[in-house]
């Protein structure tokens, strides 16, 4: 497959529209056409469904949209690694998931001195960013505790977080100041959809995840969690760095008991090939 022609297909995916496809990339319409039929048929696989006042993407399209997107994120991150000089520090550094407060901080020292130096965050789940790591096109991961040491190198990142339940505030369970297990199973929770966490908690309760009444799960949050809760849908199990109640909100925070902490740690490729900027940012990071 040619890269230019994965360029074609993620606008034309992007816009859902051939003519505004065509307008963005700055070629004809039926050129842009014909590049994708031959796309399809050089697959063997149909990719796109062209309605009438919309293109949406077959199931095949929805996979090659996910692999193209990464294939071409890599290229230009390795075009941009190769043209940088060894020895200046300048260049974009790329870092999945989360970032942490000692990330952000070391980062602006970075930024500080380095003013040539750019940072890309990228969120998403831990599939999504593992994927993302291993293919290369991330520098750097923040993934949740224990880390596969096996596969990665890693440093411990000094904050935790702490998970409890965000609720309204006029609850019943919002008058304890704490929520205890058997207190859990007794309101309905939207909680995370990933296993390791939901062993975790499980291990928290001493007893099967299938004790709680669960509403909803979920693989990561955009926006507030605060809106589920608002709707009545369900409490939300999460961590606290997650929680932001503004004035208003009739919401709460009531933290487990005992306390159930995660610890997270930066992430990167054994044996990486790290351009300069990427090589002082872990250095600072080293002496955190």
């Amino acid at each position: 497959m040619d890269i230019r022609v994965l360029r074609y297909f993620l606008a034309v995916a992007r816009e859902e529209n051939i003519t505004r496809a065509s307008e963005s990339l700055h070629i004809a319409q039926s050129s842009l056409s014909k590049q994708l039929i031959e796309l399809e048929q050089e697959l063997g696989k149909q990719l796109l469904v062209r309605g009438k006042r919309k293109i949406t993407l077959t199931e095949e399209g929805v996979l090659l949209r996910k692999r193209a997107d990464e294939i071409v994120d890599l290229l230009e991150k390795t075009e941009r690694d190769i043209r940088l000089d060894s020895e200046t520090v300048r260049g974009e550094i790329s870092i999945g998931g989360g970032p942490s407060n000692s990330i952000i901080q070391k980062a602006a020292q970075l930024r500080e001195k380095y003013p040539e130096v750019q940072f890309r965050f990228l969120f998403g789940d831990a599939v999504d960013i593992t994927e993302r790591l291993d293919h290369g096109s991330l520098d750097f991961a923040v993934l949740i505790d224990p880390v596969d040491t096996m596969k990665y190198d890693c440093i411990s990142l000094k904050e935790s977080s702490q998970w409890g339940v965000l609720m309204k505030a006029d609850s019943p369970m919002a008058a304890h100041s704490v929520i205890h297990s058997d207190e859990l199973a007794q309101i309905p929770l939207i909680i995370h959809q990933r296993a390791g966490l939901q062993r975790d908690l499980a291990r928290w309760a001493s007893r099967e995840i299938d004790f709680l009444n669960i509403a909803g799960t979920f693989n990561i949050i955009h926006g507030s969690p605060a809106r589920f809760v608002e709707s009545g849908l369900g409490n939300v199990l999460i961590m606290n760095n997650l929680v932001d109640i503004t004035p208003g909100q009739n919401l709460c925070f009531r933290p487990l008991a005992p306390a159930l902490k995660t610890s997270y740690s930066l992430v990167w490729k054994r044996y990486p090939v790290f351009h300069k900027a990427a090589e002082v940012f872990l250095a600072l990071m080293k002496k955190m």
